[in-house]
């Protein structure tokens, strides 16, 4: 059986253990990286094709008859035609609740960062500022405790649950649920404005879609306190940059953290790459992948490759 996984090396950095994924492939063919070009080549003669990020459209699946099964190595599946899939018979499936610890982790890591200002001491105590000082303190940046401030939760999901149990019980923070976009009030939540006026904190945690791309823009960002925070570990396009950019730039709201843009890598640029913006944290992608996560993240993909082989639907979105 011909199995092939496409870019191996955005699950791994030779740190994984593959012996669950070859106790049931064992011809499978890593591939570090593979670029849109080769896809056709790599794929060709396939029974089982194993990726996360690459594009895999209906011309690509009706050009590959032998294709069973598509193991995408992340929860999101729409980097995969998942209809021409259907047409055609062939498995979908995806992992699931595999980095709820590592994400809980980044965004409180960063939510504290931002909060005791850690990149600006730092640098006042390596660029001879402290030295120079008359005290033993330095009281340039503002710290605020976190205790009974509000954490406002959009996306109250697996991540986003994880999130709000670790600040109500580590942190002491309230946290408010907001209003699933474009849906219907649920009892315990609140709508996005109200959410927004009221937390200290927001972080998003909610798919993108068409009722949630752009979801905080300029008007929404006006919303905010002038010294709450904003964190995005979900989807880039959840935001719209230049806006963010703006009112970080006007100190419209006390900081960001962000994780994800809308083009990854952004080889266009983003406007929250620009080096002046205060109070801003921006990592490649990266909350999602402690060595922990990544490895339950192989495992589960061997494990869905086992029950489809055995005739189940462990994971199936196809």
């Amino acid at each position: 059986m011909k199995a092939v996984f496409l870019d191996f090396a955005t699950v791994s950095n030779r740190d994984l253990d593959t012996s669950a994924l070859l106790r049931v492939l064992p011809q499978l063919e890593f591939f570090e990286v593979t670029r849109d070009a080769q896809i056709p080549e790599r794929i060709a003669g396939a029974e089982i094709v194993l990726l996360n990020k690459l594009l895999l459209g209906a011309q690509l699946i009706a050009a590959n008859p032998a294709l069973r099964l598509i193991a995408v190595a992340a929860t999101g599946t729409n980097n995969i035609d998942l209809e021409a899939a259907r047409h055609r018979g062939i498995a979908v499936c995806n992992v699931r609740d595999y980095c709820s610890a590592s994400v809980m982790q980044h965004v409180l890591a960063v939510m504290l960062a931002l909060t005791h200002h850690l990149r600006e001491y730092s640098q006042l105590a390596t660029d001879g500022s402290w030295a120079a000082g008359p005290q033993f303190t330095m009281l340039d940046y503002p710290i605020r405790e976190l205790q009974g401030r509000v954490l406002g939760i959009v996306g109250f999901g697996t991540l986003g649950r994880a999130v709000a149990q670790a600040a109500e019980s580590a942190l002491g923070m309230r946290v408010l649920v907001a209003n699933r976009p474009g849906g219907a009030p649920e009892p315990g939540r609140v709508p996005l404005a109200e959410l927004l006026a009221q937390a200290d904190v927001v972080s998003l945690h909610c798919p993108l879609t068409e009722q949630t791309r752009n979801l905080i823009g300029a008007r929404e960002l006006a919303t905010m306190k002038r010294d709450a925070l904003l964190i995005n570990s979900a989807r880039g396009g959840l935001i719209d940059s230049a806006a963010l950019a703006a009112a970080l730039r006007e100190r419209r709201i006390g900081g960001a953290a962000i994780d994800v843009l809308p083009q990854e890598p952004p080889v266009e640029g983003n406007p929250l790459l620009a080096p002046d913006l205060p109070n801003l944290i921006v990592t490649p992608h990266t909350a999602w992948s402690s060595r922990e996560a990544r490895q339950r993240c192989i495992d589960e993909m061997a494990a869905n490759v086992v029950e489809f082989l055995r005739g189940g639907r462990r994971n199936r979105v196809v």
